[in-house]
């Protein structure tokens, strides 16, 4: 019996090792998400250290395919980057700020200046374009309140087509660094 036919016999046996699902052609890649992908985001979230064979062990695929769809979901801009996690109380960053920065609505050309002012920030974490009273709110990290104080007064003050600020501390974090939502995504949702 041909090596071939004597794979095929065994598989059904019991005590074999069991196969994996059958391997979706990648070159078939529509463009949306199927399980896999969305498999593949979900372990990466939990761990983006795993190695190939760890993530494709537990998705369910083999290695190349699950290193191919990587490579797609990288190259389709699903998977954006890799970055460490880093306790920011431990490298000294004591005081996270909320601070909602009312802008001139002069013109968008000043807004934009305003939003470049922003990006080059380092202290500043995140901002967004944001509805209701304010025009950004900004998540800004300092040391201390002192810092943050004299960071508010030398920096945030002078940014171009600046107005007005409101500033609330986090007095506590319940919730950080969370992976996304994936739920959405799948047929059953």
């Amino acid at each position: 019996m041909p090596i071939r036919e004597r794979k095929a016999a065994a598989a059904g046996k019991p005590g074999k090792t069991p196969r994996l699902a059958p391997e979706p052609a990648d070159d078939a890649h529509g463009a949306g998400l199927d399980r896999y992908d969305i498999a593949i985001l979900g372990e990466l979230q939990r761990d983006a250290r795993l190695s190939n064979a760890e993530l494709a062990a537990r998705i369910g695929l083999s290695a190349a395919p699950t290193w191919r769809r990587v490579k797609w979901l990288e190259q389709q801009g699903y998977i954006t980057g890799y970055r460490a996690e880093i306790d920011r109380r431990r490298i000294g960053l004591g005081v996270l700020a909320f601070v909602r920065v009312d802008a001139e609505r002069n013109n968008a050309e000043a807004t934009r200046a305003l939003e470049d002012a922003i990006r080059a920030l380092p202290e500043v974490v995140a901002c967004h374009y944001i509805s209701g009273a304010g025009t950004f709110e900004l998540q800004v990290m300092c040391t201390d309140l002192d810092a943050y104080s004299r960071w508010a007064r030398d920096t945030l003050f002078k940014l171009p087509n600046f107005k007005d600020l409101q500033t609330s501390f986090s007095l506590g974090e319940v919730k950080a660094g969370a992976a996304l939502p994936l739920g959405h995504l799948s047929p059953h949702a």
